[in-house]
């Protein structure tokens, strides 16, 4: 623990200055959660419990996020003014001072945000669009994430929180419920696919699984919303079909692929395609990480104990391949090393956790020896989100009243 301790103080130097952070990043990625400087800000908050030198750097670099985004376009919670928002409600819980100036614009903005998305959603459905697009619902775009970010505000008595978390929830709860010609509200035609999925995309269209793009993602937010009170109706029956969807299209050895073809989804589920199809199958982004984690909570949500079983027994069941047969790619949070490590520390699967703890560890330490290695410091695939997981695995971090920064994974 002693070496993590060193590991963690040594990056927080390395970044503690907003300049330094800036000097290696393009215009387009600095003023970025999954990139640039709001991740870094969230990495010194939560590093400041007892040290006024931190928290004062973490404030310098959201005000210097807030400077970078003139001009940049709304998104969800990983990049644009939504990134700087969701930085800013994560990481002030772990100030011990009043709100930051820029907190209540921010989820203001937030709301906003996420009652536009409810919109656009209801009005696709009007003019005959099928399914519901990635940018409207998943983690990384959509109100899977901007929901948990206002969950987490309105926790902190944010009361401008509410309207854009009630959108998020009926929205995604809708397209649970709601079924497109047999297959999943969340199915969309081949065409609407905007963003890269896993594998070659069937002419069928597809179902996508995992906690970043996936269905797992609005499963993760709808039980943590009911589990802290907050629910719509047909929440809880969203969050049981959800949920036994993914199970069904489980593999026990494997997980889920990363999608299921249009095709597919007419008929019973193929063991064959269940345990070959594609995906990062360990990974947060696709992988038993992050769907074992959100069908956990629809456990706890639903008070199932024999779900929150099934979720627990997917994370555990990584330790049973070896490390270097994990489907991941390096150190970082969204597909590497260190989204295992949250996930199943907080799952309490002691075993995987500490493999990918001592990984984490031996990739970020190759980084560091490799001669002329540029550092990517982001928080979803870069060195911030490892030096996080690493920091909480170390006792490193303080425990907040209500919001950790895995919430921006919907890890809690």
């Amino acid at each position: 623990m002693a070496e993590l301790a060193a590991d963690v103080e040594r990056f927080a130097r390395a970044v503690a200055e907003p300049a330094d952070v800036l000097a290696g990043l393009g215009p387009a990625s600095a003023s970025t959660l999954s990139h640039g400087i709001p991740g870094t800000a969230v990495l010194l908050a939560a590093l400041s419990a007892g040290d006024p030198a931190l928290a004062a750097l973490a404030e310098r670099h959201w005000d210097t996020a807030a400077e970078l985004l003139t001009g940049r376009s709304p998104d969800g919670i990983h990049s644009g003014p939504g990134a700087l928002a969701a930085s800013l409600v994560v990481g002030d819980a772990y100030l011990l001072r009043a709100r930051h100036g820029l907190l209540d614009p921010a989820v203001a903005w937030l709301t906003a945000r996420a009652q536009g998305l409810a919109v656009h959603q209801r009005r696709r459905r009007a003019a005959g669009g099928q399914g519901c697009p990635w940018g409207v619902y998943d983690t990384i775009k959509g109100l899977s994430g901007i929901g948990r970010i206002l969950l987490a505000a309105e926790r902190k008595g944010c009361r401008a929180a509410v309207p854009g978390l009630t959108a998020a929830l009926d929205t995604l709860t809708h397209m649970i419920n709601t079924p497109v010609e047999g297959r999943p509200g969340w199915w969309l035609p081949a065409q609407d696919h905007r963003l890269p999925v896993a594998g070659a995309l069937p002419a069928s269209g597809a179902a996508t699984t995992g906690m970043a793009h996936g269905i797992a993602g609005p499963l993760a937010l709808l039980s943590l919303a009911a589990t802290a009170g907050h629910t719509v109706p047909g929440q809880q029956a969203a969050v049981r079909t959800a949920a036994e969807w993914l199970l069904l299209w489980a593999d026990p050895d494997r997980g889920c692929p990363a999608h299921i073809s249009g095709d597919a989804l007419r008929r019973p589920p193929d063991p064959h395609h269940l345990a070959t199809g594609p995906g990062r199958r360990t990974a947060w982004c696709y992988g038993a990480a992050g769907i074992g984690s959100a069908i956990m909570h629809a456990g706890t949500a639903l008070d199932d104990p024999e779900l929150h079983r099934r979720g627990h027994t997917m994370i555990a069941g990584i330790a049973l391949q070896p490390v270097d047969r994990w489907d991941i790619d390096g150190p970082g949070l969204c597909h590497g090393s260190a989204g295992i490590l949250q996930a199943a520390r907080r799952a309490g699967c002691t075993e995987p956790a500490q493999q990918a703890a001592r990984l984490t560890a031996h990739l970020l330490r190759e980084i560091d020896d490799r001669p002329g290695a540029g550092l990517d410091i982001g928080f979803l695939g870069g060195t911030t989100g490892s030096v996080l997981a690493l920091a909480e695995a170390a006792g490193l971090l303080p425990e907040t009243e209500h919001t950790s920064w895995d919430a921006l994974l919907l890890l809690s």
